[in-house]
Order: C-alpha cells, then sequence, then structure tokens
C-alpha cells in the first residue's frame, strides 16, 4: 500500500488535484548605498569573529542581508546595533558576497 493508497483510506471524500502548486517567492529588494560598507575583524573573548557596519537602509533589509550571509556561510551570527557580527574570519567571502549584491565593500584591518 502506497502513500496515496494510505491517504485515501484516510480521507475519502477529498478529491486530489493534478495542478502544480505555485510556491512563487518573492525577493526582497537591497537597497544599494554610495559609501561603502565596512567589513573588520576583531577578537571577542578570545574568538574570532567578523563585523559588518556601515548600512544606511532599513534595519529590517539589514537582517535579511545577515541571515542571507549566515545561511551561504553555514555559520552563527547576530545583528546588534546596526552591525552584523558573524563568528569567524570570513572576511574575504563576506566582500565576495557583498560585492556580487552591488555593495561597495572596504576592508578595516589586516
Amino acid at each position: 500500500m502506497d502513500l496515496q493508497d494510505q491517504l485515501k483510506n484516510l480521507f475519502p471524500d477529498h478529491i486530489p488535484s493534478n495542478e502544480p502548486e505555485e510556491t512563487a517567492e518573492i525577493e526582497h529588494e537591497l537597497y544599494v548605498q554610495k559609501e561603502p560598507m565596512i567589513c573588520k575583524y576583531e577578537k571577542r573573548k578570545g574568538k574570532p569573529t567578523t563585523i559588518i557596519a556601515g548600512y544606511e537602509g532599513e534595519d529590517e533589509d539589514f537582517k535579511l542581508l545577515a541571515k542571507e550571509i549566515k545561511n551561504k556561510l553555514a555559520v552563527g551570527g547576530s545583528f546588534k546595533d546596526g552591525e552584523i557580527i558573524i563568528q569567524g574570519d570570513y572576511r574575504d567571502k563576506i566582500m565576495n558576497i557583498l560585492k556580487e549584491k552591488g555593495f561597495k565593500v572596504k576592508r578595516v584591518g589586516g
């Protein structure tokens, strides 16, 4: 007995539709600024962190950008006080991601 038969037994009145479901994801446009964003390296409590600051758009846009960077790099991090804090030294990778999105990025320290 396959899954379709089990579902028919559980829900006899249900008529399945053969139309594919539309899962259109709306991409959010980020505000691309003229001034460069700052990407710097710090050690906090003895651990390496990469900090991205200087975004002039909405905080919600910056939070979405933080989430996307964390997902692409598969690392942890947070958004505090207008800065994205990423665990580890990922300056080069983050700068490449931001440049692909059209941002200007300035490397600070090292």
